[in-house]
């Protein structure tokens, strides 16, 4: 009885602990977005500019975050988000010197050699830190997975997931009021960094690694073929049979690729769609506006989480199939409604789309670290990441180049066909079984 109870505090300890820390990694790498307007109107940026550096650095991510699910399955999870988190916010504080630095470069304090050397200095930045921006979610799946039974993973990854909608909703109210009030684009990097340098400490005190760091047994009914031989050898063999030649974490792996060109359809170009419709929002209220749209995420996640451990019998993916149906739908209705209609109503159906779309991206996870097992949870979930972040080809320069030479009139019946493509693809995977843990009847 004891040990159950020490293993539900240090459970809940550390879902709690690594849902702060991977909140600040929000912190210092979505505040680009709400600078874009402020550095377009200052120097005349481009937005097909931004969108080639929010590709690169978006794909970049999605390396590292692949890279990094190898190293989290068989690192200290601790010190993998202490390492990240600090690389990230010393960067973001240079960040806010991108100009100082071109000046210093070209001895120009404007002109086309001084923008196009500024554009130069923050794509390095942005794409170096994006390196180690990967160092954040791994190693939280790799503590998911070893600290909550599959059984209640969806309800649980669930409430964990809310950490992304909360890192990105708050960051989207502070940057908003950060442009507002200030005008100055540096404040977006050096104020949120100043949070995320308090949340390292957090970390570092308050999380610790897998249940036997802590003296606890580990979860029962998690039995895998590595169990007893975890050679070098025989953990490489067991990621290729469990990731790269498992048809289940491919076809998750794509879904959720349609998943993030809708979200980040959303959340990098946002701010700037929101200023430019026929009823304009100010730069705060465009932030109000995806901060609830996260905040709605949060709330959908959650639902999804339950539903599927409570009704679906843990079968995630068939939640997302549905959800991103409900997606699509959500996304028509914003392409029908007329320009002149109220920003209320937009915000409304925005939130909408925000509740479903927020369960796939939190549960197709689930899904892939059930199969992959807790041994090779974050490798498959490297993989599916790396695929996701495939999006930003389509949402970053894609999104930049549309909107520069045809306008954003046609953004939401384009995303509702990524939604549909998505939901289409994850029903192929209707009746797959639970996991591929090696239960004691099938032994």
């Amino acid at each position: 009885m004891q040990t159950k109870r020490s293993f539900s505090y240090w459970q809940w300890r550390v879902i709690i602990s690594s849902m702060i820390g991977y909140s600040m990694f929000y912190f210092v790498r979505k505040n680009f977005s709400f600078a874009m307007p402020v550095l377009s109107a200052q120097y005349g940026i481009t937005n097909t500019d931004f969108g080639i550096i929010l590709s690169l650095v978006g794909i970049i991510y999605g390396v590292s975050k692949f890279l990094n699910g190898f190293i989290a399955d068989r690192f200290n999870a601790r010190w993998h988000l202490v390492i990240g988190l600090s690389a990230c916010v010393g960067l973001n504080f240079l960040f806010g010197w991108s100009d100082r630095i071109s000046a210093l470069i070209t001895g120009q304090q404007g002109g086309p050699d001084f923008v196009g050397t500024m554009v130069l200095v923050m794509g390095i930045l942005l794409v170096l830190n994006n390196v180690f921006q990967g160092c954040g979610f791994p190693p939280c799946n790799r503590l998911l997975n070893h600290w909550v039974a599959p059984r209640e993973l969806a309800t649980k990854t669930a409430i964990w997931n809310t950490s992304h909608s909360i890192g990105a909703g708050v960051l989207a109210v502070l940057c908003g009021y950060i442009v507002s009030s200030t005008g100055d684009w540096r404040l977006c990097f050096w104020i949120p960094g100043a949070i995320a340098a308090a949340g390292i400490l957090f970390i570092y005190i308050t999380l610790r690694d897998t249940p036997s760091s802590v003296g606890l047994p580990e979860l029962p009914d998690t039995k895998t073929e590595l169990d007893g031989n975890d050679s070098s050898d025989a953990y490489r063999a067991f990621v290729r049979k469990k990731v790269f030649l498992n048809p289940v974490i491919w076809v998750l792996a794509i879904t959720d690729l349609f998943v993030y060109v809708v979200r980040f359809a959303v959340l990098d170009w946002g701010p700037t769609f929101l200023g430019k419709m026929s009823v304009p929002l100010s730069p705060h209220l465009a932030g109000w506006t995806i901060g609830i749209f996260e905040v709605a995420g949060c709330a959908g996640m959650l639902c999804a989480g339950w539903i599927s451990d409570h009704f679906f019998g843990g079968k995630t993916h068939r939640v997302c199939a549905v959800e991103m149906g409900l997606v699509a739908v959500c996304l028509v209705i914003l392409h029908l409604i007329p320009d002149s209609t109220s920003p209320v109503v937009v915000l409304g159906i925005l939130s909408l789309a925000g509740f479903f779309l927020y369960g796939p991206q939190a549960l197709l996870g689930v899904t892939a670290s059930k199969h992959a097992t807790k041994k090779a949870a974050s490798s498959a979930v490297g993989l599916i990441g790396l695929m996701s972040y495939v999006s930003v080809i389509i949402t970053g320069a894609g999104l930049g180049w549309f909107s520069d030479r045809f306008g954003w009139d046609n953004l939401f019946i384009l995303m509702a066909g990524f939604a549909v493509l998505g939901g289409v693809l994850c029903a192929f995977l209707w009746n797959i079984k639970d996991d591929g843990y090696i239960h004691e009847e099938k032994a």
